[in-house]
């Protein structure tokens, strides 16, 4: 579902420098801005970077790990 919403023009410039230095879209960044504010919000005690890397890391695909057996 798509819903417009209005935002500062101010915000709306750094959304979109953002979002091309990071190849999204503008509203697929001020998603990510969210979805990052949201679980920081969430957990308070967790520092910004570790917020961002871990969903960062959800987003990507990859393989299971298995640990060697001993």
């Amino acid at each position: 579902m798509s819903i417009s919403i209005r935002i500062d023009d101010a915000l709306y410039e750094t959304a979109k420098t953002r979002a091309r230095a990071e190849m999204r879209s503008v509203p697929q960044q001020v998603s990510y801005w969210a979805k990052i504010g949201r679980a920081a919000l969430d957990n308070p005690d967790l520092p910004i970077e570790f917020i961002r890397d871990t969903l960062l890391a959800t987003e990507e695909d990859s393989e299971p790990f298995e640990l060697p057996k001993q």
